[in-house]
């Protein structure tokens, strides 16, 4: 009795975590809604006052949708940037992606660039590039595979203090610890995943949990976790937020003051990643696509539990077996590794999994594809491969999930969101099948013209350089990077 007792006390304490975080968070939501949302429309209205931003610090909405110039700067930046990991090849994830992608940029641009990273194992070489201005000062890593904080901060003195001094340190995530962030207050920290946004995360797997599975106590430890990021994230000087809604969270939730809290959406090569139909057939009559099939589904990524690959499977499985029509017409295609991948094919033809992917492939695959499909469950940072799709002039199809749902899909041109419940994946999965290639076309259209807009690198890679170029703005010297106006 008495342990029953303490069971049941314990979980009336967690429904009432959660229910005031459901609260703190529905309140959030609407405040976005009606100041930020899409239908408040503040980036027509932005677009009308662009010319009259005086402190871009201050600017509430994505800096990716202001028109920053072409041309390198006249000050060129020494930067040093802090990962955890730099990428190779195809093995890399969205934040080692982003660092990539970002950073070369900016190298290209003229801009001095230190990148503080581990060294990589003994059986893998380190990526080289013909960039002069780049250096790279790599550090062996922690048993656990971080960077070690000691030794990576003593490295970055060395070059502090060689030549002139950094005028930016900017840190993927936690890559730099807060308890060396502090007193920094040229620093910039990029967000690929908060504490917060994962609560909902582990409700979903909470609620697709199978009775045999016993209940795990993430949805407390996540609470705790939290309260931690409140208390150590004012450590760093500036925050930069990977999608509309995490901007409103960092600056709600964990009450960071809105003049620290920048929103940058991620970018993606949009030389790499664009419309070309002749690649995209020829990609299908390479894996062996049958020219019968009348609607091609993709799927990219890692292919594990918590990015919805057992959800994924559940309905595709039934749906091939309860419906002829949809079995004989559709084939999928799945780019990745992982335990499902194995699982993908034991579903027969009509799904093709290809293994991972090099990014001129990725490229080709894309154009392939009627429709990219995202099950993710990881309510973290914003998917590349989504951005990756709709700069390829694809329609997406996504889990309804707050960061994906502000930036990505914001409305039914673009594509489809679902619930994450294997009757809602269906159901969306049949009104796709049923809106069939001209509709799809139609919203692959509209949704490269959002890509363009919003999430190409050449975009990311100006907003980020005017946000390092206002952090080290010098009013004494005349700059007035802080300040904007239409080129």
């Amino acid at each position: 009795m008495a342990k029953d007792s303490v069971t049941v006390l314990n979980f009336r304490r967690l429904c009432c975590i959660v229910l005031v975080l459901c609260v703190w968070s529905f309140i959030s939501f609407i405040y976005w809604c009606h100041y930020y949302g899409p239908g408040y429309s503040l980036y027509q209205k932005m677009e009308l006052k662009q010319n009259q931003i005086n402190d871009l610090f201050a600017f509430p909405s994505a800096w990716n949708q202001l028109a920053f110039s072409s041309k390198p700067p006249l000050k060129l930046l020494k930067i040093a940037l802090f990962v955890k990991k730099w990428p190779h090849r195809s093995q890399a994830g969205g934040l080692e992606r982003h660092a990539l992608t970002l950073h070369l940029a900016l190298a290209k641009r003229g801009h001095e660039l230190h990148i503080f990273t581990t060294s990589p194992s003994s059986n893998s070489s380190f990526p080289r590039y013909p960039i002069s201005n780049l250096y790279f000062h790599l550090s062996k890593p922690t048993a656990a595979g971080y960077l070690d904080q000691a030794l990576v901060w003593k490295l970055f003195q060395t070059q502090n203090s060689t030549g002139r001094p950094f005028d930016v340190i900017h840190t993927e995530s936690v890559g730099l610890l807060h308890t060396r962030s502090r007193n920094q207050t040229n620093l910039a920290v990029t967000w690929h995943g908060i504490a917060y946004e994962t609560i909902h995360s582990d409700i979903i797997q909470e609620l697709l949990r199978s009775p045999k599975e016993p209940q795990g106590s993430a949805l407390t430890e996540r609470t705790m976790k939290v309260i931690a990021e409140v208390r150590f994230f004012p450590s760093y000087a500036h925050h930069v937020a990977t999608s509309d809604h995490v901007g409103d969270v960092l600056k709600r939730i964990y009450m960071l003051p809105d003049d620290r809290v920048h929103i940058i959406l991620n970018g993606v090569d949009e030389d790499i990643f664009k419309p070309d139909i002749a690649k995209g057939n020829d990609f299908k009559k390479k894996i062996g696509v049958p020219e019968s099939r009348t609607l091609v589904l993709g799927m990219a990524g890692r292919l594990v539990k918590d990015k919805g690959h057992p959800l994924m499977f559940e309905a595709l499985k039934q749906m091939l077996k309860e419906n002829e029509a949809f079995q004989q017409s559709i084939v999928v295609l799945v780019a990745g590794n992982g335990p499902w991948g194995a699982r993908y094919r034991d579903l027969g033809t009509n799904v093709l999994v290809l293994g991972p992917l090099e990014q001129a492939q990725l490229a080709e695959f894309y154009n392939a594809v009627d429709i990219f499909v995202n099950p993710t469950l990881r309510a973290q940072g914003l998917d590349h491969t989504l951005l990756e799709a709709m700069l390829s002039g694809k329609p997406v199809m996504a889990t309804r999930l707050a960061s994906i749902t502000g930036s990505v899909v914001v409305g039914t041109e673009v594509g489809y969101t679902f619930s994450p419940t294997i009757a809602s994946l269906k159901t969306t999965l049949y009104r796709v099948w049923k809106d069939g290639r001209g509709d799809l076309k139609q919203k692959g259209q509209a949704a490269r013209q959002r890509g363009l807009q919003l999430f190409t690198a050449t975009k990311m890679a100006a907003a980020y350089e005017r946000l390092f170029l206002c952090i080290s703005n010098d009013e004494n010297r005349g700059d007035n990077y802080c300040q904007y106006q239409i080129p």
